[in-house]
């Protein structure tokens, strides 16, 4: 050991930060990578057996939303635990199958593979795009959560009406906003982790995930509305 190094100099301080900032930044993204693995199994495993296939209307929304808030609050619970990693891979292949009654009716298109390949790669560019801004941007973004928040509130809302209005214009209308809102939620986020306000990796990748999530079913339901051509 260097007798001349001080351990309690600013300098070094502010070198393990660093370095612990960039171990969970690099955590969040490696687990985010592997949450996409059972996201795709159970869309594929809901398109394959239709498993999904009677959750329509209020009951579709009681199940997703009470088996959603259900696995965010043991992913909340568990988050510091080695059971936080499962259980937040669990909570992914759950929302792949919540998602595969989308995929299932895009895939029903004669372009339908073409337009979930074009809805991945926007997500991609998506994320990668704010991602980047989150190594650019140097204020602070606090205040930005809180009308993200209630801006997800709303779409939430909408969303539940729609279901019984069933209005194309509305749905339209609430894909272009839900895409915009958790992109900059994917900013906030991320920003975050870099600013060192959010230090648990479990925590800031399901945060990233529900936004990446929300923008690809989004992005996919605009494109089958759009640009979907029937067999």
């Amino acid at each position: 050991m260097n007798p001349h190094l001080d351990l309690s100099s600013p300098a070094v301080a502010g070198q393990a930060v660093a370095v612990e900032r960039n171990r969970v930044l690099r955590n969040t993204y490696w687990l985010l990578a592997l949450s996409m693995v059972p996201t795709v199994l159970g869309a594929w495993l809901g398109v394959a057996t239709g498993i999904t296939a009677p959750l329509t209307g209020f009951l579709g929304i009681a199940v997703f939303l009470g088996g959603a808030f259900a696995f965010m609050f043991a992913i909340e619970k568990t988050k510091n635990s080695a059971a936080g990693v499962p259980v937040l891979l669990a909570f992914t292949f759950f929302m792949g199958l919540m998602l595969s009654r989308l995929v299932g009716s895009v895939l029903g298109l004669a372009n339908g593979a073409g337009l979930i390949m074009t809805a991945f790669a926007g997500t991609g560019a998506i994320f990668l795009g704010m991602a980047t801004l989150s190594t650019v941007i140097k204020r602070d973004l606090g205040n930005m959560g809180k009308f993200l928040f209630v801006g997800v509130i709303m779409l939430i809302v909408a969303g539940i009406a729609n279901v019984f209005i069933q209005s194309g214009a509305l749905m339209i209308t609430l894909s272009v906003l839900a895409i915009g809102i958790f992109s900059a939620f994917i900013l906030y986020d991320l920003k975050r982790v870099r600013d060192g306000e959010e230090t648990n990796y479990i925590t800031a990748t399901l945060g990233v995930y529900l936004s990446l999530f929300n923008i690809f079913q989004s992005l996919l339901a605009l494109l089958g509305l759009a640009g979907g051509r029937e067999e």
